[in-house]
């Protein structure tokens, strides 16, 4: 994986088309950790997953100086393939939230896993599920109830 790199720089790097090549350098570079699809299919995972991270603002959910973002395409040992995204802290590399996209187990198209403002992990059901791309980058840019 490549240097860990904020997410407002990843976000800025995205719309500067930083990451449009179909290299594999250039995918690892924007996030690639793993995947078992084909090479050439990164550059369109980027491009369709960036286009939700590109919308997600200071102020909600995600911390974009202090988190960063990767990629994973997973493979299931019972269902298709899915991708999803995750953002992580920039310190520690701890896993905030995973979103999936697409994914054969849940009800939705997107559904959000993750840590709630006390560190608290919701892995095992989504903190947020929706069919709206809307909707999930609505939720991502608000802020935590109290």
């Amino acid at each position: 994986m490549r240097d860990r790199i904020p997410a407002n720089e990843w976000i800025a790097n995205f719309l500067n088309g930083k990451y449009d090549s179909r290299d594999v350098k250039t995918q690892i570079l924007a996030g690639w950790y793993d995947w078992f699809c084909k090479d050439s299919s990164l550059v369109n995972k980027t491009k369709k997953m960036g286009n939700i991270i590109k919308d997600v603002k200071s102020g909600g959910k995600v911390n974009l100086q202090n988190w960063y973002v990767w990629f994973k395409n997973n493979c299931p040992l019972n269902g298709p393939l899915y991708d999803d995204f995750r953002f992580a802290n920039l310190e520690t590399g701890d896993v905030m939230f995973t979103i999936q996209i697409d994914c054969c187990w849940n009800k939705t198209r997107y559904a959000v896993y993750g840590r709630t403002p006390d560190g608290e992990g919701h892995w095992d059901e989504p903190l947020f599920a929706t069919d709206s791309v809307k909707e999930l980058k609505n939720w991502l840019n608000s802020p935590w109830e109290n």
